[in-house]
């Protein structure tokens, strides 16, 4: 099973880099398999930890994903890292394995240290859309243009029926993203 979370790791001049991640989990053990290049993959082996963070703000996911990366953090607890501030929960992590591979290495934690700073109300269907949709932009490179616009022809009827101003902040901030990438594969030079 894959848990859609963020992801937040050190950059080398200490500040939060903030990016969606699908995690895993195993035997207690953390599992995160960034494909390369990455920066995340980068800080995660130079600094052998990380933070996940569990967020109902799915803005933080679109966000990341399209160029507003400056949210709220504070310092973590027992590694040295950042939590998100809209964090509902996170776990701090140390890095325990690299399982090496080309294109997609597995990183392997152990939990440090875990706190609930709120709880879980759920997440609504437009949330879920966001994040579906955030998935897609994050795989522009790797997936059909025609599937991309099926899918989220799809997603925008949850979209239409329960999204509130978050969730259509960062819808549109997904679906500029997804017209910038299809102007650029037709040759157009657009922001």
């Amino acid at each position: 099973m894959i848990f859609e979370t963020i992801v937040t790791s050190v950059n080398p001049d200490g500040s939060a880099h903030i990016a969606p991640f699908g995690i895993r989990e195993r035997d207690g053990l953390v599992l995160i398999s960034p494909f390369r290049p990455s920066r995340t993959l980068d800080n995660l082996l130079r600094n052998g930890c990380a933070v996940i963070n569990a967020t109902t703000d799915v803005r933080v996911f679109a966000g990341s994903l399209t160029g507003r990366s400056d949210w709220p953090v504070r310092r973590s607890t027992s590694i040295a890292g950042w939590v998100l501030q809209s964090a509902l929960s996170h776990r701090e992590l140390e890095l325990v394995e690299v399982q090496e591979h080309e294109q997609r290495p597995e990183l392997t934690f152990r939990v440090k240290h875990q706190a609930l700073h709120a709880p879980f109300q759920g997440f609504n269907r437009a949330q879920a859309a966001v994040i579906e949709a955030a998935v897609l932009v994050s795989r522009l490179s790797m997936l059909p243009i025609e599937k991309i616009e099926s899918e989220i022809k799809y997603l925008a009827i949850a979209m239409e029926k329960t999204a509130g101003e978050q969730e259509l902040q960062a819808w549109g901030w997904l679906m500029e993203r997804i017209e910038n990438y299809k102007a650029e594969m037709r040759g157009e030079n657009q922001a």
